[in-house]
């Protein structure tokens, strides 16, 4: 098997014409069949590289000719495989990323140690403190006897670990080293900036260290940025692997740990089942926060409202179609609308009252300057996966767009976090009803959960404060409801026409102050079945402002976000679910009103 040589090397030094620079390495790697990193700055050059020996000894001469790189030294090793899997050429601010203005490594360096005179140092018992500047998962893997950690998990904040590190330091003498030299080259004239008095740096690192010297003084390997991860101080690749999702370099005990699963999880990140989705569901509350500061609805904007042509008015005039559709709009607004040019045709362009219209077509209202009434969009994600999503849903707060909301919805808000994907409610909760929202994830479960209504196999359970004291602790009330919504929206009972609906009522509590806890089982699902319900049988429910005591019918259908709320929760909802079969059952904390 052919050997590839791996070299690293950097150097320190003003450097210009970066473009023409780059193009030039870049096409004779590529053209050698080099594989790695050269970073380029106006600092100097880093780069890890790797393939044949002839190869790498002409990128290193190529090197050397540019002027202030003629000292430039490499560091060999060598492996049986390429460990780079392509070839870069980057111009960057910094070769080495740190963040701190005024370092210059190039005109004030700071003292090197060579690894032979390290190794003397500790071999007569000097006293030196050792300075480890790389990250902890690096150090990890190995580092020097009796070494000062910094604890940091990137270059940038060494600066900052510094400034944490005792004063007596200062005074004392500190060698300080990385994996081949290049980080202690920005860190050491930092930390002389900030007042230590005796810095030294290991020149070329530990790999150089290794080269010299060995494993002398030294526990372990050297964690190295390339495919090998780790090498021992024969400058050979170990058994180290690096995890692919958190970085972390992973020993081989580690290896075979049973959390260590290859592409998703090693020992220092593996999560259960319910870690990952905790972990989530917070991302998800964070994109909620995200998406509803400010509410969507709240800043102007030009709303498209459809308008679909029922078979009634095939051939009539738009201006009849519509005042026939809406007519609690005067006709006169309507004839504005469209000489405003607010009435636009499928294909987009507008369209006059006069326009004859054809059954199935779709026209768009256009409403400009819109902004919708606040909502409450402190929706709670109780539980996801692949399947379905189960929420908590505030209140006021409408479900899909209707009247006056389009995009302060339940519809809008969840559409917005989960894009591309469009979670699908399988119920309806009323604008003013808080509690339990059961949704699928694609349509394809929405046609699995379906079945579950259809066939009465979804328990839901509510609770409802209600006006008065009903006599029987237990009562049904199983009146039809009417299929056409009244103006507000409103629904009745209508016992001639009306669609068959049930629901049980369990008196929980009867309360001093003329109210009632109820415990509510709709057996059917009909538009504000409960609400219409309680409000037949005389116990209409506190805060409806709708359904209002002694049969009478409100003027509003959703709450101001600042109003009493309707006292109705949608509590407890049970299900099968449609992947696992697992039933499952989740259940609201009770709100004030219910305790």
């Amino acid at each position: 098997m052919p050997v590839t040589t791996n070299i690293a090397a950097y150097k320190f030094a003003p450097l210009s014409d970066l473009k023409p620079l780059r193009e030039r390495l870049l096409t004779q790697c590529k053209t050698a069949g080099l594989k790695g990193t050269i970073l380029l700055s106006t600092e100097g050059v880093n780069l890890f590289v790797a393939g044949p020996r002839g190869d790498i000894d002409a990128l290193l001469t190529e090197l050397r000719a540019v002027p202030g790189l003629a000292e430039l030294q490499a560091k060999f090793s060598e492996s049986n495989h390429q460990p780079f899997h392509r070839m870069l050429v980057k111009i960057k601010q910094e070769i080495i990323a740190f963040g701190v203005e005024g370092i210059d490594p190039a005109r004030r360096p700071s003292p090197k140690l060579s690894p032979r005179e390290l190794k003397q140092w500790l071999d007569e018992g000097r006293p030196v403190t050792l300075l480890d500047t790389r990250n902890d998962y690096e150090v990890k893997l190995g580092t020097f006897q009796n070494a000062l950690t910094v604890g940091i998990d990137q270059f940038r904040e060494f600066p900052d670990a510094v400034k944490q590190l005792p004063d007596e330091l200062k005074r004392q003498p500190i060698v300080m080293f990385c994996t081949g030299g290049i980080r202690c080259e920005k860190a050491g004239p930092f930390m002389q900036r900030e007042g230590f008095e005796n810095i030294f740096q290991l020149d070329g690192g530990i790999l150089k260290y290794f080269e010299d010297c060995g494993a002398a003084h030294y526990d372990g390997e050297c964690f190295v940025f390339d495919q090998r991860v780790g090498v021992d101080p024969h400058l050979e690749e170990t058994a180290s692997d690096q995890c692919f999702v958190c970085q972390s370099p992973l020993t081989f005990e580690e290896q075979r740990d049973p959390r260590h699963i290859p592409g998703r999880s090693c020992p220092h990140c593996f999560q259960s089942d319910d870690e990952q989705r905790a972990a989530v569901i917070a991302a998800r509350h964070a994109a909620l926060r995200l998406a509803t500061n400010p509410l969507p609805g709240s800043v102007a904007y030009e709303n498209l409202r459809p308008v679909k042509v029922p078979p009634k008015f095939d051939g009539h005039t738009l201006l009849d179609c519509l005042a026939g559709l809406f007519d609690h709009i005067p006709r006169d607004d309507w004839r504005q609308r469209c000489e405003q040019g607010r009435l636009l045709h499928p294909d987009g362009h507008a369209v006059g009252p006069d326009h004859r219209v054809r059954t199935g077509e779709r026209y768009l209202q256009r409403q400009p300057e819109t902004i919708e009434p606040e909502v409450n969009a402190d929706i709670r994600i109780l539980y996801e996966d692949e399947a379905i999503l189960v929420i908590h849903k505030p209140a006021p707060l409408p479900m899909h767009p209707c009247g006056r909301f389009n995009r302060n919805t339940l519809q809008h808000i969840l559409e917005t976090v989960y894009r591309p994907h469009n979670p699908r409610a399988a119920h309806r909760l009323d604008a003013n009803t808080s509690g339990i929202v059961l949704l699928s994830r694609t349509k394809h479960i929405a046609g699995l959960l379906q079945p579950q209504f259809q066939r009465g196999e979804i328990e839901k359970t509510y609770l409802a404060r209600v006006i008065g004291h009903p006599a029987e602790d237990h009562f049904t009330c199983d009146a039809a409801i009417s299929s056409v919504s009244s103006d507000l929206g409103s629904r009745e009972i209508d016992e001639a026409d009306g669609l068959p609906s049930r629901t049980d009522f369990r008196v929980i509590e009867r309360h001093s102050d003329g109210t009632s806890l109820l415990e509510v089982v709709p057996l059917t699902g009909r538009t504000n079945q409960i609400r219409v319900h309680l409000w037949h049988l005389g116990w209409p429910i506190v805060g409806d402002p709708t359904y209002l005591p002694e049969r009478q019918l409100g003027d509003t259908q959703t709450h101001a976000v600042d109003a009493a709320p309707l006292c109705l929760l949608a509590q407890r909802i049970t299900f099968t679910h449609p992947f696992t079969h697992e039933r499952m059952t989740f259940e609201a904390e009770r709100p004030d009103w219910a305790k």
